[in-house]
């Protein structure tokens, strides 16, 4: 994305420059027509045509499509070398055209970076100072007898550090702006993300509501059915067997249909103070007794002793640490260390980390994690992080991932503090 940008702007800078020049040299040949004892200025026109030619040069460079950032360093300097040489045969120290200047150092800014602003503008501050100490003090021959006409040394150091104040200040503003530009195309691209997300969720809602009201009540009665007859007939024992595998299936699917409702159906949760402290205990519990969370998972951290207390839904937290526990044990098939932590009890907001020592995520995985249906296991349904998302966007928070392939992933859920009165 940076790149397509910063070509974009190397074009537009391009053209800004053809566009200056073609205006310069339109007015000197109004200039030309409108005075009868005009001469042509020879070196005037030469200048515009090197310029013409260098930017034909720079637009062969443009469709080469490489080296683009070194291409608006050269660029700046080209055409600080060409102003400079502007000014001299337009009158030296007396020239008006210094203003020019402020155009390489504003396309420096904007294309480039704030840094290159400012160098541009130490650059202009340099030639220009130097061309005009020459011309005063007869170091360079004026172009004309006429430039020769001397100035007082006070009027001279005035025009200089004028020129130096504005170059500065227009690179100190168009720092500001670039800075202010390239925040803001971060944060759109963070908001068009984060609509995508909220659009795909949206969609597994509605999906999910169809599916659910499709499926759930014959899987319910043919659950029903099948438990009625493992309890009634003489079945061997690989017909035992088959049936429980019906049955499981069943109760598999049945809990893929509930986790669809939580995002077709809002429900009408019940808010109370609850203990953080012991739905995560309560949930390592379970996670224990089913023989998820073996002895290979050291367990760390400090959500024992923190005591969290917090105006929510038990129910939604159950799935919250869940979800982010048993992705953790996943993440380490082999063993490793689960760190799980409460920050921050004393600010505004607070922290809720889950971290784990295993195989990481790749920078796909990172994309894609809070969309519906994408997992990154093996035989995983890819809802538990999409609900995990809205949960935590229910109650305005925010989800920070950091992950490393073979180092192990920490996922830092941050919730503002809640009480029931302002809930």
């Amino acid at each position: 994305m940076k790149r397509l940008i910063e070509k974009k702007h190397v074009l537009l800078y391009n053209l800004y420059r053809l566009a200056v020049v073609t205006s310069l040299l339109v007015s000197a040949f109004i200039i030309q027509l409108s005075s009868s004892d005009a001469q042509p200025n020879l070196p005037f026109y030469y200048l515009i045509l090197g310029t013409y030619g260098f930017s034909a040069l720079f637009f062969g460079l443009y469709a080469w499509g490489r080296g683009l950032v070194t291409q608006a360093y050269v660029q700046v300097v080209f055409d600080l070398l060409l102003i400079t040489a502007f000014v001299y045969i337009s009158g030296g120290i007396a020239s008006s055209m210094y203003f020019l200047y402020l155009f390489p150092i504003i396309a420096a800014g904007l294309v480039v970076s704030g840094r290159a602003g400012f160098l541009a503008a130490s650059l202009s501050a340099i030639l220009f100072g130097l061309l005009v100490d020459g011309v005063y003090f007869g170091f360079i021959p004026a172009y004309r007898p006429e430039h020769a006409v001397k100035t007082s040394l006070d009027s001279m150091l005035v025009t200089i550090f004028i020129a130096w104040g504005v170059f500065f200040v227009i690179a100190g503003l168009m720092s500001k702006l670039a800075g202010s530009l390239r925040k803001t195309r971060e944060a759109l691209r963070v908001a068009e993300k984060e609509l995508l997300i909220r659009e795909r969720l949206s969609e597994a809602g509605r999906v999910s509501a169809s599916l659910a009201h499709e499926i759930r009540n014959p899987l319910a009665a043919i659950s029903g059915s099948v438990q009625v007859l493992k309890k009634e007939l003489a079945l061997s024992d690989e017909q035992r067997d088959l049936m429980g595998i019906v049955i499981k299936e069943s109760e598999r699917v049945s809990h893929s249909l509930e986790q669809f409702l939580d995002f077709a159906l809002p429900s009408k949760h019940v808010f109370s103070v609850i203990s953080l402290t012991d739905i995560m205990d309560e949930t390592l519990k379970i996670l224990q007794g089913g023989g998820e969370l073996n002895g290979k998972v050291e367990v760390t951290g400090n959500f024992r002793s923190s005591d969290l207390h917090y105006y929510g839904n038990a129910g939604q937290f159950k799935q919250v640490f869940w979800n982010l526990i048993k992705n953790a044990v996943k993440a380490m098939p082999e063993g490793g260390r689960l760190r799980l932590d409460f920050l921050g009890l004393q600010r505004k907001e607070f922290r809720i980390v889950v971290a784990d020592t295993g195989k990481g995520m790749t920078d796909e995985d990172k994309e894609h994690l809070f969309e519906p249906f994408y997992s990154g296991f093996e035989n995983g349904r890819g809802l538990g992080m999409s609900i995990v998302r809205k949960i935590v966007d229910d109650y305005d928070g925010r989800i920070d991932v950091r992950s490393e392939l073979n180092k192990g992933t920490e996922i830092a859920i941050t919730l503002p503090l809640r009480n029931p009165a302002g809930a």
